[in-house]
């Protein structure tokens, strides 16, 4: 067995700013540093899953020593780009999501996902989210892919003033829950990645911690607020109101 191999966006890329002196790594690689397995990465920033299946894929198909695996444990986070796309096409994605797992769990003894949080995004991706989080548990079934839960992952310390992406503690949060749903399914958790990390915080860095985000909070949702408007003037000039 090869390891822990990962596919899909930013969120699994990992890499930003230290929180508390803490790296902000992968939720991937955390895992596999708490499987103690090795870790394969082909995520990349802004990836959809026409990337996944038209760039990472082929990548790893043309670099690896050993493209067919078996690999122990296949990760595949994919869909925060696609659902806050304008055009956004929900047949596309599942067709798109079905066979990258299907892909996966060729070369995988165990396959994984995620659903994606419900409060996604400034502005809003809204409803579009609950019917991606569907079309995910719909083609995990399918494909016989673990999910994990994270439709109501959220809060000021896991999640960027963006509301898309994992802070660094965020990123060991998401960790945490798949090694719980692992660990029901029979594999052996080495360590917790919680207990590799130490920090001290201080009444001072919390508050310019503090002050931080709500200034970064109020640029992105005036900018969000800015986009509505700007859009919203679209729509009625194309319908002459």
């Amino acid at each position: 067995m090869l390891g822990v191999l990962a596919f899909g966006d930013s969120i699994t890329n990992g890499g930003g700013e230290l929180q508390w002196g803490v790296a902000l790594q992968s939720w991937a690689l955390w895992t596999a540093r708490a499987l103690g397995l090795p870790y394969t990465p082909y995520a990349t920033d802004g990836a959809s899953v026409r990337t996944v299946l038209d760039a990472q894929i082929p990548a790893f198909e043309a670099q690896a020593a050993v493209p067919d695996g078996p690999f122990d444990l296949g990760c595949l986070y994919i869909g925060t780009n696609d659902v806050r796309a304008f055009d956004w096409d929900p047949f596309a994605y599942e067709a798109g999501l079905g066979e990258a797992l299907t892909w996966l769990g060729s070369r995988c003894e165990r396959t994984l996902t995620a659903t994606i949080p419900l409060d996604l995004g400034r502005p809003r991706a809204g409803a579009k989210v609950a019917d991606a989080n569907a079309i995910i548990e719909r083609r995990a079934r399918e494909t016989g892919t673990l999910v994990v839960d994270l439709a109501r992952f959220g809060g000021r310390d896991v999640l960027m003033a963006d509301h898309v992406h994992p802070t660094a503690f965020g990123q060991i949060a998401i960790a945490e829950r798949v090694l719980d749903v692992l660990q029901r399914q029979g594999m052996t958790v080495e360590v917790r990645p919680s207990t590799l990390i130490y920090y001290e915080t201080t009444r001072s860095g919390r508050l310019r911690g503090d002050l931080t985000y709500a200034y970064r909070h109020l640029k992105v949702s005036t900018r969000a607020a800015w986009d509505r408007l700007r859009v919203a003037g679209t729509d009625r000039a194309r319908s002459g109101t």
